[in-house]
């Protein structure tokens, strides 16, 4: 793992952002199922509690905020890479001023800030899958062409690909990364197809790690000093078929992060965090 790859999922630092209890109602989403706050507060709460304590980080924890449903998925908002941080333009126009508060956020740990100020741009940091080597971005229904050439320029030493989005959210509604060079990927047709698009325009072969169902695929990948290789994944309850899949890797710590109520308003585990190495930064 020599190189660009020695450094793919060191993280010092998380930010977040609490659940305002307009999330039940108020939030976005693609399904009407009913949101449990109560149970979505205490699932948010272990999910930064393994972030803070189990695995250590520095987490920066944002004031939720009623006006903005969807604030906790602050992931959309911001996409950081080594010491740069791109503040997106978020295709919902009822979420464009979370981005508010994750600059502020961002400023305060020192990184170089590039704001997304075209109008004619979207960029959701769902859509944005960065593997160490280069960075795939779903064109979805809320992020464009213009959004993933913006985020192209901001990081110049990595080569940005395009992948459509068809029938998902965004693209890390569908995979993930699970590890320097492995692609965590769900096994619908939709999700096999944009593994396909993205192995095609890849200069760099990809393992794949493909989990029964979609929502699963999205998983948070971490190489710490004091952890090794550190994967959170869904839990059994909600993902059994899954979860025996993850189960199989053995060079892992593998932590279960319950995730039942945010999946409600399409809330994935990656969502609810931006992860930052500041060790890179100046």
């Amino acid at each position: 793992m020599a190189g660009l790859m020695a450094g793919f999922g060191c993280y010092t630092h998380a930010i977040v952002r609490g659940i305002p209890t307009s999330l039940a109602k108020e939030s976005l989403r693609t399904c009407q199922a009913e949101v449990d706050l109560s149970k979505a507060q205490r699932e948010h709460d272990a999910y930064v509690h393994i972030l803070r304590t189990t695995l250590g980080l520095e987490v920066v924890v944002l004031p939720a905020e009623e006006t903005l449903p969807d604030c906790v998925f602050v992931e959309d908002a911001a996409v950081v890479c080594g010491d740069t941080a791109l503040i997106t333009r978020p295709g919902a126009e009822s979420r464009r001023r979370e981005t508010e508060a994750m600059k502020g956020a961002l400023k305060d740990l020192n990184l170089n800030i590039v704001e997304m100020t075209d109008e004619s741009a979207t960029l959701d940091g769902g859509d944005v899958l960065f593997t160490g080597r280069e960075f795939f971005v779903g064109l979805s229904k809320r992020t464009n062409q213009r959004g993933a050439e913006i985020l192209a320029d901001a990081f110049k030493d990595y080569a940005v690909s395009t992948v459509p989005v068809m029938e998902k959210l965004h693209l890390k509604s569908l995979c993930s990364m699970g590890g320097p060079g492995l692609i965590v990927i769900g096994s619908s047709e939709p999700a096999q197809k944009s593994l396909k698009i993205m192995q095609q325009m890849s200069d760099h072969r990809y393992d794949k790690l493909t989990v029964p169902d979609d929502l699963a695929a999205n998983c948070i990948y971490m190489n710490l000093p004091d952890k090794g290789q550190v994967l959170l994944h869904c839990t059994a309850e909600e993902y059994p078929e899954s979860v025996k899949v993850f189960d199989k890797l053995n060079d892992y710590k593998l932590y279960p992060v319950p995730n039942s109520e945010k999946v409600k308003v399409d809330g994935a585990l990656t969502c609810c965090s931006v992860l930052i190495d500041k060790k890179s930064s100046n």
